[in-house]
Parts: structure tokens; C-alpha cells; sequence
């Protein structure tokens, strides 16, 4: 009897092995294809003019190839074509953290505020890339600091949780209110705390950012950071409660 238990196991577990592996070659093999037959990896050796020009543009902008994608540009690609994702030219290569090719496009007249079909936008991609100067021109050129992608995250909350301070300092500057509060009642102090961010952090609280505010778990951005072990930015929240409880005392 162990033995015909024993042997039937093996039987199955020899099964679900071969259907793991067809299941990974039904999803794998079509990828690769689609990905030799859209210019992937596979095409690497395809000429561009055998791509339309949108698709000559799109592919210069995720391979960050600069002269490839002025040439499609100047051939009349649009500039604000996307691709499967929803990217344009100038969030791939924001998110490829190419600063370069991203003052390029938005130079040339790309749209600051064409989201990807997630919802995220130049003005996010370059937020929570840290690229703070890039940022300023999005801002100048119109990029609406308040948008939110599917997630209900906008800029800020971005910037906040990757710790891309001076990109925080930039939108204080520009008016957010450091006590915004944003999806599940998180403020961008959470967002900072919650990954240990300890110098946006500071910043924020410097910034007059209420450190006694929860989210809709009655949470706080200490609560947060020692959940996460973040040491460091659970004590400098808890000295900043102590400091505004001390100035609260009537004297």
C-alpha cells in the first residue's frame, strides 16, 4: 500500500511538473514571438525602417537612442504616440531616467500631461525618479501637480515614498499642503515614514506636516515606521510629538 501511495505521488507530482512547464511555454513562447514581431530583443538586428514611425519613435525612446528618435521626429512621427501601455515617447524615457531625452520631447511640444493607461504621468514618472529639475519644467509647462493614477497616488505621494526630497521641497514650494490628505486618509509624511525616509521626513515636519494625523486604520506616520523597523524615522517622529505636545503645555 506505501508503495502504490508513494508511486501514485510521484505520478502526480511528475503531472503538475509537465503542466507547469506547458503553461509556462503557452504564456513565454507567444510573448517572445510578439515581442520578435513588435522590435524586441529578437528584432535587434531588424532595420527601423521597417517599423512605422510611431513605433520607430517609441522603440528610440525605450532603447533611449537620442539620434533614432530625432529622426523619427523629423520624419513625422507623432509625438505623443503611445504604446501598448498607454507610455508616450516622454514617460518611457522618464522612466528609463533619461533627463536628457525627456527635456528633448518636452521641448519639442510632447504632452506634459498624457497619462499612461495606468494613469501615470511625465510629472509622476519624473517625481519618483527624484529628477527635480525636470520636474520644475513639467510644472512650468502646465503638468497638473493633483492628478492621480489608478492607484490614487499623485506626484507628491510618489516623490514622499521614494524619498526624493528636493522634488518634496519643490511642490511645498509650489503650494501643496504638507498635510494633504490623500486615498486610505495617508498623508505624503505617511508615504516618507512608512519606507524610512527620514530626510523627507524632517523636511515635511519642518514644513509644519502633523505627525498626530492617521489614516483610515487610525495609523500614524510613527505607527508606520516602526511596523517597518525604520528606527531612525519612528524617533524623529516621536521627538517631533514631543516637541509640538511640550509647546501645547500652557506655561
Amino acid at each position: 500500500m506505501f508503495f502504490r501511495v508513494t508511486r501514485g505521488t510521484r505520478v502526480l507530482q511528475r503531472m503538475r511538473r509537465i503542466l507547469r512547464c506547458n503553461m509556462r511555454c503557452s504564456i513565454i513562447a507567444p510573448v517572445l514571438l510578439a515581442g520578435w514581431l513588435l522590435g524586441g530583443a529578437p528584432l535587434a538586428a531588424a532595420a527601423d525602417e521597417d517599423l512605422p514611425l510611431n513605433a520607430r519613435l517609441l522603440v528610440a525612446a525605450r532603447n533611449a537612442d537620442g539620434p533614432a528618435m530625432t529622426r523619427a521626429l523629423a520624419e513625422g512621427a507623432a509625438i505623443n504616440s503611445r504604446n501598448r501601455l498607454g507610455e508616450t515617447a516622454l514617460v518611457v524615457v522618464l522612466k528609463n531616467d533619461r533627463v536628457d531625452l525627456a527635456r528633448a520631447l518636452i521641448d519639442a511640444g510632447a504632452d506634459v500631461n498624457l497619462g499612461a493607461i495606468n494613469g501615470v504621468t511625465p510629472l509622476m514618472a519624473a517625481a519618483y525618479g527624484g529628477h527635480v529639475e525636470i520636474v520644475r519644467v513639467l510644472l512650468a509647462k502646465g503638468a497638473d501637480i493633483s492628478a492621480t493614477d489608478r492607484l490614487k497616488k499623485n506626484a507628491m505621494t510618489y516623490a514622499a515614498g521614494e524619498g526624493k526630497t528636493a522634488v518634496v521641497a519643490l511642490f511645498l514650494e509650489k503650494g501643496v499642503d504638507p498635510n494633504a490628505v490623500y486615498q486610505n486618509d495617508l498623508t505624503a509624511l505617511m508615504w516618507a515614514a512608512g519606507y524610512g525616509r527620514t530626510e523627507t521626513v524632517n523636511l515635511l515636519l519642518g514644513a509644519g506636516a502633523n505627525s498626530a494625523l492617521k489614516d483610515d486604520r487610525g495609523k500614524t506616520a510613527q505607527d508606520m515606521a516602526r511596523e517597518n523597523q525604520h528606527n531612525a524615522t519612528a524617533e524623529a517622529l516621536a521627538a517631533s510629538g514631543a516637541e509640538r505636545r511640550q509647546a501645547a503645555t500652557p506655561k
